[in-house]
């Protein structure tokens, strides 16, 4: 758990373990979808702060209205967004969860490796992303199929550009073909930035990435002022 003075927000509490210790030392806000977890959360810690709700109905610009921590256990078919999520709130200061590892290694891939894409991008850009430490399926009763990560967020930004991660997308929406064919949309020509001709999109570093998207967006922003001037001088 990150060593904060922060409010703690945790996600999916279940019967309330991992709750019990954090209460012992933070201020504790648990939103449990489950109903029938609730009546028992509701019982076992009288003084919980608790929410029963569905979180993505909840989460609109921010989960809270001070700086928090984020604690979870994430089942697969939700894990990505919210974490996305949270790192687009620019109060979540910390995310600490337990993913399938096959999602932690998107997030935590370099360049090169087959796993590097906008995910790994955008988290990077915004937190320092950590492995903690993997779980085996024997842990858990019953046993998963697959193994599990926790993995760490520290942010050092707020929130990161949702216009960058739009064009991290388009860069990456078909990973076996060339970066220039996936940025044809953008007019883009490697050569300009010192780039290959059959570079690909796993290839490229984030710092690139970012170049890529100021210099593109410029462009773009400009050939939309000319065109401007140009109808109005007709």
């Amino acid at each position: 758990m990150p060593n904060t003075d922060n409010l703690v927000i945790e996600i999916g509490p279940g019967l309330g373990d991992l709750t019990e210790k954090l209460l012992e030392k933070r201020r504790v806000t648990a939103i449990e979808i489950d109903k029938d977890l609730c009546e028992i959360l509701k019982e076992k810690f009288p003084d919980l702060n608790l929410i029963c709700e569905d979180v993505l109905k909840l989460w609109h610009d921010s989960l809270a209205d001070e700086k928090y921590d984020l604690i979870a256990n994430l089942p697969y078919y939700i894990a990505t967004n919210i974490i996305l999520k949270a790192l687009k709130d620019k109060n979540a200061q910390n995310i600490l969860v337990l993913i399938q590892k096959e999602v932690a290694d998107k997030f935590l891939a370099k360049p090169g490796d087959k796993n590097y894409g906008s995910l790994a991008i955008i988290a990077q850009s915004v937190a320092d992303v950590k492995k903690e430490f993997d779980i085996p399926p024997g842990a858990f009763v019953p046993a998963p199929k697959v193994m599990s990560t926790v993995i760490s967020f520290s942010k050092f930004k707020e929130s990161f550009d949702e216009e960058f991660a739009k064009f991290l997308r388009q860069a990456f929406s078909n990973p076996r073909k060339t970066l220039k064919k996936n940025l044809s949309v953008y007019k883009f020509n490697p050569g300009d930035f010192g780039l290959a001709e059959t570079v690909r999109p796993h290839q490229v570093d984030i710092s690139t990435f970012f170049r890529l998207f100021s210099a593109l967006k410029e462009r773009s922003e400009n050939g939309k002022r000319k065109r401007n001037k140009s109808s109005r001088s007709d």
